[in-house]
Order: C-alpha cells, then sequence, then structure tokens
C-alpha cells in the first residue's frame, strides 16, 4: 500500500506536534490510529522516519496493544466480551454465531469492509453479562438467538438487508 500524499502529510503533522515530549510515540500512534483506522507497516516506517524511532518498536507497540490495529476494521467493530463473567453467561457461543453469520473470525473484517469481530478480554460490563458492543453501543445480556438481529440491525443502515 502506498501512503497518499494528503495521508503522508497529515501523519508527518502529527508526529511533529508531538516532538519534543519526554515519550511521544504512543500519543502519535494513537492519533494516527484514530484519525486513519489503522497503522500499517508503510506508516510505521514514515513514524520511524519522522520520529527517529526503530520500526521495530514502533510493530512491537502496534502489535503489543489490542487497540492499535495492522489492517483496517469495518465500519461496525463488534466486540464480544469473553471475561469470565460473560464466558460463564455463554459468550463464546455468541462469538460462534457472530462467526458463522458474518463468515469470518475474530480478528478479521468482511470483504464488504462493513464489519469486524473482535474477542475482547474485558469490556468492564461485568453486570451486564453476557455483553456485547457495536461501535461502542453495549448490547447487555444478549443470547445467540439475538445475534442475526443486531447483524440485520446494521445490515439495514446499509440499505443490504
Amino acid at each position: 500500500m502506498a501512503i497518499i500524499e494528503e495521508t503522508k502529510k497529515g501523519i508527518i503533522a502529527i508526529c511533529k506536534s508531538h516532538k519534543g515530549e519526554p515519550s511521544p510515540l504512543m500519543p502519535v500512534l494513537e492519533e494516527v490510529q484514530k484519525k486513519y483506522g489503522y497503522i500499517p507497516l508503510e506508516v510505521q516506517e514514515l513514524i520511524s522516519s519522522e520520529m527517529d524511532i526503530p520500526v521495530a518498536e514502533i510493530y512491537g507497540v502496534v502489535t503489543f496493544y489490542n487497540f492499535f490495529s495492522l489492517t483496517p476494521k469495518g465500519k461496525y467493530v463488534i466486540g464480544v466480551c469473553l471475561g469470565t463473567a460473560c464466558y460463564v453467561k455463554n459468550s463464546q457461543n455468541i462469538l460462534d454465531k457472530f462467526q458463522d453469520i458474518l463468515k469470518i473470525k475474530a480478528g478479521e473484517t468482511t470483504d464488504d469492509g462493513l464489519f469486524t469481530i473482535e474477542a475482547i478480554r474485558c469490556m468492564g460490563a461485568c453486570a451486564l453479562a453476557p455483553a456485547v458492543s457495536v461501535n461502542g453501543k453495549v448490547y447487555p445480556q444478549v443470547s445467540v438467538d439475538e445475534v442475526a438481529a443486531i447483524v440485520n440491525d446494521y445490515k439495514k443502515l446499509e440499505g443490504n438487508a
């Protein structure tokens, strides 16, 4: 993937805005992720040259923290909590159902770019177990039978249902 000039300028501006800070890498990566949605190797190389930080260090940070992504995410990011409270209330079967319906595995994005499924270790909504989130909207006490309706609601928004 070649970085288009406008994106390149935006990333350079982000890097410059954090130069001189004691630990600029995390803020730069967070801002780039928020603005562009993911941080592929080409972007990491650009950040490396602008910040004088080795690519290996940047790659290590990007792959260590699960909120950074090397690939584009779907328009709708479905997070299925697999934390203890959710897991004991059947969240693995909920995750399996999302994967079955969307024909992708956790960590993948549908070919149309609409959906990404993420297995989340805990979303802090234990009282709502089993919990699912879509772009930050939390669905409490989800059952396997509700999964298709959740997916269809978002497909309807796109005119695909």
